[in-house]
């Protein structure tokens, strides 16, 4: 037995903001660019996850779901309400919309001449916009070829990828961590 007590966290000890003080409070400088996602599950899901660090928007791309729709709800559990979104038509015109607003575009992807994600380094005071792909096909090949830089998340497996829900999650938090999870002075 552990020599201090453990037990769950109640909600009110939580101390959550409500969505109203999540869409006034400061984000992480990092947008999320789904490109052609097809799972209306992973779109919610990413919205979850958008939501729990802050991200500052999401893009939603060619024929990624948005909402309001129940299929996405189902895993957003209401992240679709504090998280900002904006459709683009295609995932080059979300792409330069970014560039135009300084944001460093890096695409999620297994390439040549890619960074490990263990090895790609933050850079202070940039804003990044990170790239996820097609459950299928990945990201975009003109899409990869715009960006800063592609990331790969390694890989030990038998399997060729990563759920892309689970990758935004990976990518998010070792964003966080690599900044010692000290982006926000308080939870404002």
């Amino acid at each position: 037995m552990p020599s201090t007590e453990i037990k769950k966290t109640s909600m009110e000890e939580l101390g959550r903001i409500s969505p109203k003080e999540f869409k006034k409070s400061d984000k992480a400088p990092i947008c999320l660019v789904l490109d052609n996602i097809r799972s209306l599950q992973n779109v919610g899901s990413i919205f979850r996850t958008a939501d729990a660090f802050r991200i500052t928007k999401i893009y939603l791309c060619g024929i990624t779901g948005q909402p309001p729709n129940r299929e996405i709800e189902k895993t957003a559990l209401g992240a679709t309400e504090s998280i900002d979104f904006e459709y683009f038509k295609t995932t080059l015109e979300a792409i330069n919309a970014l560039k135009e607003n300084n944001y460093k575009i890096i695409s999620i992807e297994q390439a040549h001449n890619s960074t490990s994600l263990e090895n790609f380094k933050i850079q202070a005071k940039t804003k990044y916009a990170f790239v996820f792909g097609n459950e299928v096909f990945g990201v975009e090949e003109t899409v990869v070829q715009e960006s800063d830089e592609v990331v790969e998340i390694p890989q030990f497996g038998t399997k060729h990828s990563l759920n892309v829900s689970i990758s935004a999650g990976i990518v998010i938090w070792d964003y966080y961590s690599k900044n010692n999870l000290n982006l926000f002075s308080s939870p404002s």
